[in-house]
Parts: structure tokens; sequence; C-alpha cells
């Protein structure tokens, strides 16, 4: 039983911590389609983003007109070079056709591909709800503020890779 602790107190463990300094450089995409949800994401996304020490002046609002755009735009600031990671911002609501289905499973694709292909963090905080009640509830009421939520993970992603070496 001691050989196994003393391995098990030999394990690496790498998590990040959501402090950054004011030089992290942050993309926001964010859709204005159904913006009377998605800038309640944006003012969340952004609050948390300062608190945490980035400056504003590194944070970038990049808007377009609905989630179906957000990948090319994404992509465009991932090989730019200049963030340190992308959130997108966006709200699909279900209707009554299948668009939805087309519109949300396409731009979450677009973004996990683009954080692939550039080895950058692309956090996807396009909210896909059935309901104008629950895309409120997600951005800043009874659910809490999925854009701040995204910020976090952003912060803790930048963090995280930064701590993994590759040689």
């Amino acid at each position: 039983m001691a050989n196994i602790q003393a391995e098990l107190d030999q394990v690496n463990h790498i998590s990040g911590d959501l402090h950054q300094n004011e030089t992290v450089r942050i993309g926001l995409v964010v859709a204005r389609f159904n913006s009377f949800v998605v800038e309640s994401l944006v003012n969340g996304a952004i609050d948390t983003l300062i608190r945490h020490g980035v400056a504003g002046r590194n944070i970038t609002v990049v808007r377009v007109p609905g989630a179906w755009e957000m990948p090319l735009a994404a992509a465009r600031l991932a090989e730019s070079d200049k963030f340190d990671a992308i959130i997108g911002l966006g709200a699909v609501i279900r209707g009554s056709t299948p668009h939805f289905d087309f519109v949300a499973g396409e731009s979450a694709k677009g973004l996990g591909a683009i954080s692939l292909d550039y080895d950058i963090p692309v956090i996807n905080a396009i909210l896909t709800t059935d309901s104008i009640e629950q895309a409120i509830e997600r951005s800043g009421t009874k659910a809490g503020n999925k854009g701040s939520e995204a910020a976090v993970t952003a912060l803790e992603m930048i963090n995280v890779l930064n701590q993994i070496s590759v040689e």
C-alpha cells in the first residue's frame, strides 16, 4: 500500500487557474441574430474577463449575422495569430423547421474544427434551446450566464495549454 501511495504522490497534475495577466488577448465572435439574448452573454463574458485581469483593450468583439457565420469569422481571428482564445456567443432557438438542427450542428462543428486546426481554445457558447424562455434563463437569469461561463473556460484553457510544453 505504501508503494502505491508513493506512486500516487508522483503523478503530475495540470489544471488552470482563472487569473490572467492583462496581456491575454481574447476574441469574441458574436451573432446578431437573437440579440435580445446574445447581448447579455456578451456583457457577462466581458465582465468576467475584466474581473479576472484581462485588459479591456485586449478584448475584441466581432459581430456577424448569425451562428452559421461564426466559424468563418472565428477562423479568421485564429489565423491572425493575435488571440490567445476565441469565444463564440450566439443563440439558436428551435422553431418548427429543421433549420435549428443544421445551424446548431454546423456552427458547433465549425468552431470545434478551428480549435484543433489552429491549436487555440475556441469556446462554443452558442445557446441551443427549445424556447425563448430557456434562452433567457441561460443568458443571465435562473441558469446563470453562459457568456460568463465561457469566459471562465477560455481563461482556464489558456492557462492549461501554457503549462503543457510542446517540444
